[in-house]
């Protein structure tokens, strides 16, 4: 997709965009590359030239005040930003290498692959807990043969299995905010996706449910690669294998998250991490 909005129109100084570099981790597999990404909303530009590898089965942080334009680089991620009225970009974002815009890929298998997580919990008020944990599925068109054996994995992995075993024909909705949550993150599972992003999944839970929540990442790592954007940033530091913070649409750094935080190549990332704007 085209437009015609120049790409540093959005931007005032000190924060004009330079030519950006390839930011990545060296000797790590990217499961998501992306290249050059600018992203508007109408005439508004969120994302400026972003470029970043993301490792697999890695945690990616992705930080920055509001506005930065977080929200929409992951919505990228899985062509969900196509859905905004008015929205465009340009540039590419490749999975395992093709590129995921490309002229007959199918956006509904893409957001198979690439599943998402909102930031409030959102089971489907008028379905069971079973049936939110089918509803991926059943909207993808997908048919397993054991209904009941994809139930079970999916609420294992997330976490929740024994917690509601004996519950799967209530609502959806009758769980705590932080089960609710789980019921999401399953509900994404379900459809075996090989990428997870998690738009703020955190910042509805009480700090019992967040640590849950932490703490099943930790375990989801090991069979899908994460990305987490969190306006918290100890979460980040607590969660993630690298961070990326964005400012004003640009990518300002993306390395190793305990570099990030504790000696960050640019003075942005030390100005935002230390607490002195955002």
């Amino acid at each position: 997709m085209q437009t015609t909005v120049d790409s540093d129109a959005c931007l005032s100084p000190p924060y004009r965009t330079m030519e950006p570099a390839q930011m990545s981790n060296p000797g790590v597999a990217a499961k998501l590359s992306v290249q050059e990404l600018s992203a508007w909303h109408g005439e508004k530009q969120v994302l400026v030239r972003v470029s970043l590898d993301l490792p697999e089965h890695e945690i990616s942080a992705v930080i920055g005040p509001s506005g930065c334009g977080k929200s929409t680089l992951i919505r990228c991620l899985n062509r969900m930003h196509e859905l905004v009225p008015g929205a465009t970009h340009r540039g590419s974002i490749q999975l395992d290498g093709e590129d995921i815009y490309a002229s007959g890929v199918d956006p509904v298998l893409i957001r198979r692959r690439v599943g998402m997580v909102f930031q409030k919990p959102n089971p489907f008020p008028t379905m069971s807990i079973r049936d939110n944990v089918l509803a991926g599925l059943r909207l993808t068109g997908m048919r397993p043969g054991d209904l009941d054996a994809v139930v079970e994995s999916a609420l294992q992995q997330a976490a929740l299995w024994s917690e509601v075993k004996d519950r799967l024909r209530e609502p959806g909705t009758s769980l705590s905010g932080g089960q609710q949550q789980r019921l999401c993150i399953a509900r994404a599972l379900a459809v075996e996706p090989e990428v997870l992003l998690l738009d703020e999944p955190c910042s509805a839970l009480d700090p019992i449910a967040t640590t849950r929540i932490e703490d099943l990442l930790g375990t989801l790592r090991e069979r899908y690669t994460i990305v987490i954007v969190t306006h918290n940033m100890q979460q980040a530091a607590r969660v993630s294998q690298q961070t990326a913070f964005l400012l004003q649409g640009e990518l300002v750094e993306f390395t190793e998250t305990d570099a990030l935080f504790t000696k960050p190549k640019d003075k942005r990332t030390e100005d935002y991490v230390t607490g002195k704007f955002g």
